[in-house]
């Protein structure tokens, strides 16, 4: 482990008060010794950066996936305190609410005679990649509603069913957006992509449930040994990134008006009661409901391709749960025997509320919030549940994925991507991306092996581990 770095117990470390100077509260992260070797000095020291902020509360967070980001590390959490806090766009990142949902269907395994055909079928009808364009006509005023909407409005246009937005996070849709606070550039990168899958680590996958660890919980999500489930993996597109490009300028310059000094410009905030605070938190709204929407429909076009193929009825394919990662939410929490007002800032990390948490469907609040974990390529996903331990010490949160050990460029060095697409064909796993450069950026290898980074936080006690799902089809942006 890194100099001055202390152990609080198995998996769990502190960096301690002075770390780095103006620290207001120690940093906090959980990382097995198997990953120890994955520990970037510089994700760390953006952690303790992190804790130098005004209006942090209890401690600065990152889960095992931490790796070096924008201002804050990815796989890091931050809550701070409604009166006298800040909010900041590195806190959240520039895919604003990538997402994962899952969506389950009567199919077995030996059902899926076809995987080929199925991933040229779902790569056709869902459009992929950098230069992916929907076939979705939406107007300025339809941009609107999809801003201000979310999943509600994809609904209403026909893409789903109304109990879809039941089992969402937020109900797919958060309050406070402010479509006027999202730029002109924005909704002209926004428009034309809704319904699309992206490119970079986002993926479309099918997969079986492999393994069952928890029957209780895995019955109560409707998941049982040798089901087919499909995962999709996407954000708010080129619209969220440009909410965050355009309202970090704003932010720098208020950074300085507000007299708030930093270790890292990266960190730029303005105070959550300012002009600027409220705008940003506005548009940072309006891009989570596009990405909720654009999953919607995703999600919908993917039933579409699964009732043509296997004659499945599309109300037997059913949301399990879409939770979101990249994004600030306004939760209430126990902090040291009070219960404070806090923007929770969930950068490459995943909600994951205990039993009886408000927020949760009804029919899991006995279990917990779902958590979905993918893996990368070729490699396993998980679905967990979320739990008292996680309200205690992370305000609900827990990992969003494996987390990077590569650059993309390092990865392109070191694998083609014939060899990937190769590799995982001898697996069984059918492949379909826009190129062989996308699949060698995501090689398996470039990240932390997803069951260890998944232990962790089982073990800890940050969510509990519920099923274990591997790949038979992936379709990759």
């Amino acid at each position: 482990m890194l100099p001055g770095i202390q152990s609080l117990g198995p998996c769990e470390w502190e960096v301690p008060l002075g770390y780095v100077p103006g620290m207001r509260v120690p940093g906090v992260f959980y990382l097995s010794p198997r990953l120890a070797g994955t520990l970037e000095e510089g994700a760390v020291r953006q952690l303790a950066n992190v804790a130098t902020m005004p209006g942090i509360v209890k401690r600065s967070l990152a889960m095992p996936d931490i790796h070096w980001g924008y201002g804050f590390p990815i796989g890091g959490v931050a809550a701070f305190a409604f009166e006298g806090g800040v909010i900041s766009p590195g806190g959240v990142g520039f895919d604003i609410n990538c997402g994962v949902r899952l969506l389950s269907t009567p199919l077995e395994e030996k059902d899926i005679t076809n995987r080929r055909e199925l991933a040229e079928r779902l790569y056709r009808e869902i459009p992929t990649g950098v230069g992916g364009k929907s076939s979705l006509r939406l107007s300025g005023k339809d941009l609107d509603s999809v801003l201000v909407e979310g999943a509600s409005w994809a609904v209403r246009q026909g893409f789903g069913r109304a109990e879809d937005t039941e089992f969402c996070e937020e109900r797919g849709c958060m309050e406070g957006a402010d479509p006027a606070a999202v730029s002109e550039k924005a909704r002209a990168r926004g428009i034309p992509q809704s319904g699309t899958l992206g490119s970079g680590n986002h993926f479309l996958e099918v997969q079986v449930v492999r393994e069952i660890y928890d029957e209780a919980a895995a019955s109560t999500f409707g998941l049982v040994p040798g089901q087919v489930c499909i995962m999709i993996h996407c954000g708010s597109r080129g619209l969220g990134h440009q909410v965050c490009t355009d309202h970090l300028r704003v932010l720098e310059a208020a950074t300085k008006r507000y007299g708030i000094s930093l270790p890292d410009r990266q960190l730029a905030c303005a105070p959550l009661d300012s002009p600027e605070g409220r705008a940003y938190f506005g548009a940072m709204a309006a891009s989570a409901n596009y990405a909720w929407a654009n999953r919607q429909v995703i999600m919908h076009r993917t039933r579409k391709v699964m009732e043509e193929l296997y004659r499945v009825p599309q109300k037997e394919m059913r949301l399990v749960y879409d939770v979101a990662h990249n994004v600030a939410k306004i939760e209430e929490h126990l902090v040291d025997g009070k219960r404070l007002r806090l923007c929770v800032h969930r950068k490459g990390a995943t909600r994951a509320f205990g039993p009886g948490s408000p927020g949760i469907p009804a029919s899991y609040s006995r279990v917990g919030q779902p958590v979905i974990i993918p893996g990368s390529m070729g490699t396993p996903s998980f679905v967990l549940h979320g739990t008292q331990t996680a309200m205690e010490k992370t305000f609900g949160s827990t990992c969003h994925g494996a987390g990077r050990v590569m650059s993309r460029t390092q990865a392109k060095r070191r694998i083609t991507g014939r060899e990937i697409r190769e590799s995982l064909g001898k697996a069984g796993i059918v492949v379909r991306a826009p190129n062989d450069a996308s699949l060698a950026d995501e090689a398996p290898d470039v990240y932390k092996p997803s069951a260890e980074v998944v232990r962790v936080v089982h073990e800890v006690g940050l969510s509990r581990l519920v099923a274990r799902l591997e790949p038979l089809a992936v379709i990759k942006g």
